[in-house]
């Protein structure tokens, strides 16, 4: 058994030789990261009527012959259309053993296009959550909300974390935590994770974020630094600290705090309450161990937020906290780092757009 916390790049590949996680071609090495392992699209998706859980007792290969609508071939690419919802089979397999349980997420590119993106399983109740002892299949339901995308087999839109016993850090610890390695640059704000808050006061100008085009041209997902931001996003500036964010509409913004993440510990981006708005900060995206660490001379990275308004208009204002940081401990200290270690796209970043953009 191994020790409690979050499994490392190491025992990840432990379980991959153990045949804990099978594909249907070799997992390449740079699918493991340091706290997590990358899963890639498969040759099928479907189209389907409506996003669905698999229930209790049931397979999700029954439960496509009730909403599958069409089958796609993505071996020589193809678009999902915005405000679509598609099924679409993974590469990766598990046979988890025992005591070993396993969280899936959107890697952050994803969130940043507004791919909701979400792993089902055979007898899955929840989303992205996978039990200990799960034997079979994944899959990934994809919805492009602003914008339609073209996708290939093998790419790799979202990725799954093991845990061993229990790993997240309560209250207490995370003020302890915080005492031994700074995790943000100031007073932290600490109840049920590490809270951060928007920034909406620039230090130069007064570009506070960028709101999605609602009718743009298709994104190739391949295709790095190629396509100009002002065709798919429009620019949102704060003059006095607060924006009005317009129902429907989806945001790129940037956190006020830099934050760490140390070498032995991971996090996990999770939504604030409801009560404190009329919008939701996506939680797309795990922060690998070393996110933030010695960044930027020491001072931490600031996390990207991905805001969309729900029902109504609603004045969002400088320094509001919208979200907040569960972290976790890992089981043994990764052989990689994020940032250090690895070429890493965010580490160190500001106010920034998935890297399909320029």
């Amino acid at each position: 058994m191994a020790k409690s916390g979050v499994l490392p790049d190491h025992a990840i590949r432990v379980l991959m030789a153990d045949g804990a996680i099978a594909a249907t071609s070799p997992i390449l090495d740079a699918q493991v990261q340091p706290a997590s392992l990358d899963l890639r699209l498969g040759r099928y998706a479907w189209r389907v009527r409506a996003s669905f859980l698999a229930g209790r007792g049931r397979r999700v290969s029954a439960r496509l012959e009730e909403f599958a609508m069409h089958r796609i071939d993505l071996s020589e690419g193809a678009v999902l259309e915005k405000g679509c919802v598609y099924l679409i089979e993974l590469a990766e397999s598990l046979a988890l053993p025992k005591g070993i349980t396993a969280v899936a997420n959107a890697k952050s590119s994803t969130g940043r296009l507004d791919l909701l993106t979400r792993t089902i399983t055979d007898g899955g109740t929840e989303f992205d959550r996978i039990p200990e002892a799960y034997s079979g299949p994944l899959y990934a339901e994809v919805c492009p909300r602003s914008f339609s995308v073209l996708v290939r087999e093998g790419q790799r839109l979202n990725q799954i974390r093991f845990r061993a016993g229990e790993a997240r850090l309560s209250d207490a610890d995370l003020v302890k935590l915080h005492h031994e390695v700074p995790l943000v640059d100031g007073t932290p704000v600490i109840s049920e994770g590490l809270g951060f808050s928007v920034d909406l006061r620039p230090t130069e100008g007064t570009l506070a974020g960028y709101r999605a085009k609602p009718h743009t041209g298709v994104i190739d997902l391949d295709r790095i630094a190629h396509y100009p931001a002002r065709d798919f996003w429009e620019e949102v500036h704060s003059e006095d600290g607060s924006i009005i964010l317009d129902p429907g509409a989806f945001y790129i913004l940037v956190s006020r705090e830099a934050v760490t993440i140390p070498p032995d510990h991971a996090a996990e981006m999770a939504p604030y309450l409801a009560m404190v708005g009329e919008f939701r900060v996506h939680y797309a995206g795990f922060f690998d161990p070393g996110f933030g660490h010695d960044a930027a001379g020491g001072h931490g990275s600031r996390g990207v937020l991905e805001v969309r308004c729900h029902e109504a208009p609603f004045v969002l204002e400088h320094g509001q906290v919208v979200g907040r940081l569960v972290y976790e401990r890992m089981s043994s200290p990764p052989g990689r780092i994020y940032g250090a270690d690895l070429k890493s796209n965010y580490q160190g970043q500001g106010l920034k757009l998935a890297k399909q953009f320029r």
